[in-house]
């Protein structure tokens, strides 16, 4: 096996070595191209329907003959010393890997490649045969809160999904840029400036700048609520006057005055001199901005997840929006309607499922459409991206369809073709213990105390945790993301701390559990790394071991898969799997107590397993726990 091991040193994935085994000895006996065979081998979803599946029907073999042509390939399949001969399943062939090669092969490949397992990145290569010709590139929008609103359950979920993403293309050997395109510009900044000179606590920003700018912000909307009841009020009574042809004259200036003096018309015109350039109003902007960043970065760290640039709309400069509303008018692509400008996409049976959609107001003023189409024209321009990803709500599915679509009406296909919108459903009842969710922190902080109440049940283990406060902040982090991982993305889930929280189940304690033990068992075997990769690993004939070694096979074909589901379950569903599995073989696999070279055997194969679920956590953004407990 020596050879093979070499090979798989070399390739980033060992089972591609039974594809092409499988592939040159299935070519002459079904008449079919090597190649075609080799890209229609894939993993199976369970260990009893093999390593490797390959559907006959998928070989260009007519349905009728498929079963006959399986019956009749698996007959003249030759000896193999990689695979068993293959098992028939209807039209399907299974191809079952002979364990001790396999294991002989897995293991040390895991071994010497650790962090790296299961990673290709010759996949984000221009050019696969020319590596100087540089990687492909990627720009990925996610997580974008707005300023001094509450950061609600949709900018955790796309937090985490981008995140995850990010993480999993640049495996993928992608150069990937990550964006967040904050909410930080328009009407809202002026009344916030106003508030701040109102209500503003200098120290309170500078301790906590998003929940002091929340703060300040929900009380001059509070405080502002009588005036803005009375102008709504006087303007009724103006609908009624015109209704009933009196002279509102009088009327309309008061309404007029009232307006200018308001809490409202006092944040349009500061916004107005924003939007100007007044040094004053974008001092005390870029202030908040600032602020606002500093703080996010230090709570986007506690989830591993960090940017390379921090946009916004702020950022879309009013040229390129004009611009970009002028070419649409020029083209046809929009027109007038009732005063504001439209694009209507019903006259096009392509398009007519798009609606019609805004472009600027009857007074003028911009809408979201514009700015994001300025937006994505100026992220091509500075990063020539191959792939632009957008994580957002599978609320904005029109807004983002409708995005696109006009990308290309305009004659940008190019670029309309690389942008792609990942969605996912909402979180349903997200509240903290003190009423509903403002920020990411308080989700972060809840669910670290309801850790820390779990842990504290088991009293005799809890002693023994060495910093429990952080190993439940931890613990209560990952809890989070493993339960927004959990499903499919584009369904919503119900958020539940008890759920999220439990040591049993799919959840993700139960996954750091898993890893701290696999780190536990390390310490206590007291085995060097060269020990490991001496031991002899032919001892390791138990079917619990033979199916570890299986299920850690198929790693890199997991990462292959999420590429195209681009799903975080998908890691996700395979690591709880292989901790399964895992579990299941410390009764049988003993590594403590049992001779010295069945000791290092076994070790081996749980480092090689302890190193799969650390890379998957890592995948995932978590942060593996290697000590839950003061075990030797």
């Amino acid at each position: 096996m020596s050879g093979h091991n070499a090979a798989a040193v070399e390739k980033s994935n060992p089972v591609d070595i039974y594809r092409s085994h499988i592939s040159d000895l299935l070519a002459p006996i079904t008449g079919k191209p090597a190649s075609e065979i080799y890209d229609r081998l894939s993993t199976t979803i369970t260990l009893d329907k093999g390593d490797l599946g390959l559907p006959v029907p998928a070989l260009r073999v007519p349905p009728k003959e498929a079963a006959a042509k399986a019956q009749e390939w698996s007959e003249k399949f030759p000896e193999s010393d990689l695979v068993e001969k293959p098992v028939v399943s209807g039209t399907f062939l299974q191809f079952f890997f002979r364990p001790e090669p396999l294991i002989k092969l897995i293991v040390p490949s895991i071994l010497h490649k650790k962090a790296t397992y299961g990673m290709n990145p010759k996949l984000g290569l221009r050019d696969p045969s020319d590596p100087s010709k540089g990687q492909k590139r990627m720009v990925i929008e996610f997580s974008s809160p707005n300023i001094a609103k509450p950061f609600h359950a949709g900018h955790l979920r796309s937090t985490i999904i981008g995140g995850f993403l990010s993480n999993l293309w640049e495996a993928a050997g992608w150069d990937v840029i990550r964006i967040n395109y904050l909410g930080d510009w328009g009407r809202q900044f002026g009344l916030l400036a106003n508030a701040y000179g109102m209500y503003g606590d200098e120290e309170k920003l500078k301790k906590d700048p998003i929940g002091h700018m929340f703060d300040i912000y929900v009380r001059i909307n509070k405080d502002s609520k009588p005036e803005e009841d009375e102008i709504k009020n006087k303007k009724e009574n103006l609908k009624q006057a015109i209704a009933d042809k009196k002279d509102t004259t009088a009327l309309e200036k008061e309404i007029e005055e009232l307006e200018s003096k308001s809490v409202n018309g006092k944040a349009r015109q500061y916004f107005t001199r924003l939007e100007n350039g007044d040094q004053g109003a974008l001092a005390t902007w870029t202030r908040f901005r600032d602020l606002s960043i500093e703080k996010y970065k230090k709570t986007y760290a506690r989830l591993n997840i960090h940017y390379d640039v921090y946009s916004g709309e702020s950022q879309v400069e009013r040229e390129r929006i004009e611009h970009a509303a002028r070419k649409l008018e020029e083209s046809g692509v929009s027109e007038e309607s009732q005063g504001a400008i439209i694009i209507d996409f019903t006259k096009n049976p392509k398009t007519k499922k798009l609606a019609k959609a805004i472009v600027k107001k009857k007074d003028g003023s911009s809408l979201y459409l514009t700015r994001d189409i300025g937006e994505a024209l100026k992220r091509y321009e500075l990063y020539n991206f191959d792939k632009s990803i957008y994580v957002v709500a599978s609320q904005q599915d029109l807004h983002l369809a409708q995005l696109f679509t006009i990308l290309e009406l305009m004659g940008h296909q190019d670029i309309a073709e690389k942008c792609q919108h990942i969605n996912f459903g909402m979180v349903h009842g997200m509240r903290t213990r003190t009423g509903d969710v403002k920020f990411l922190d308080d989700i972060l902080r809840d669910a670290g105390e309801k850790m820390h109440e779990v842990m504290q049940k088991n009293e005799t283990k809890y002693i023994q945790v060495e910093k429990p406060k952080q190993t439940a902040d931890i613990l209560g982090i990952t809890a989070v993301m493993v339960q927004d991982m959990t499903g499919k993305r584009v369904n919503g889930y119900d958020f539940s701390l008890e759920r999220m929280t439990a040591l049993e189940g799919d959840t993700g304690p139960y996954l750091q559990y898993a890893h701290a033990r696999l780190c536990s068992i390390t310490r206590k075997a007291s085995l060097t790394i060269r020990d490991l990769e001496n031991a002899d690993l032919s001892l390791l004939s138990e079917t619990h071991a033979i199916n570890l070694a299986r299920t850690l096979a198929s790693w890199p074909d997991v990462i292959q898969n999420t590429l195209k589901t681009q799903e975080p379950t998908t890691i996700l569903g395979y690591l709880f799997k292989m901790t399964h599995t895992l579990s299941s073989s410390y009764d049988v696999l003993k590594v403590v107590g049992s001779e010295p070279e069945l000791k290092k055997a076994r070790m081996a194969l749980y480092e090689a397993a302890r190193q799969v679920l650390n890379n998957g956590m890592r995948l995932l953004g978590l942060s593996p726990v290697e000590r839950l407990a003061n075990h030797p």
